[in-house]
Parts: C-alpha cells; structure tokens; sequence
C-alpha cells in the first residue's frame, strides 16, 4: 500500500509539472496571438487610404509598402538589390544602380 501511495504521489508529480508546462505554453500562445491580432489590426488599419486596385498593386497613396521595405533591408544587410546583380553581396561598396533603384522608389 505504501509502495502504491509512493507511486501516486509520483505520478501527481509529474501532473503537475506537465500541467506548469501546459499552463506557461498556453500563457505564450495567448500573448502570441494577442501580437499578432494586434500586428494584424495595425496593419490592416494603415492601409485604410489605399482603395482595391492599389492594394492588389501594392502602391499606397502615402508610402511605398512592405516590398519597398523588404529591399531596402536587404540592401542593409549587404545584398545587391538591381536587376543586374540582385541577391548578390555588395562587398561593403555601395551600388550606384541598387541605390538608384531605391531612389527611384521613394
């Protein structure tokens, strides 16, 4: 009997524990999925000044959008962003033709 009370206790142990773990998962996905309501609202309510046509195209009437955004980062991080050497490293130089395309863009 007292072997099988051991047991038990063990096993509300490990209940325990699993149950912690499952609390602290549920916790992050709510926050996560709080983050990303949230992200999806900010989002959806910046481009609000677009109309159908322009957001299918992805030109904004007051910026030029996330695409615009994804080049200028790789451009950052050392990516050649023009049609003649695109994906490429820039070997720490600027390119003339990334950097007019970005102008172009603005």
């Amino acid at each position: 009997m007292e072997k099988q009370i051991g047991e038990l206790y063990e096993q509300l142990g490990d209940l325990k524990g699993k149950l912690s773990d499952l609390l602290e998962e549920n916790h992050r996905l709510v926050m996560e999925n709080h983050n990303l309501r949230s992200h999806l609202q900010h989002t959806n309510s910046g481009g609000k000044d677009m109309d159908d046509h322009d957001r299918k195209r992805g030109q904004g009437k007051s910026f030029p959008g996330e695409g615009y955004d994804n080049l200028a980062r790789l451009y950052e991080e050392g990516f050649h962003i023009c049609n003649l050497e695109f994906g490429s490293p820039r070997r720490n130089e600027d390119c003339i033709f990334c950097l007019d395309f970005l102008n172009k863009t603005k």
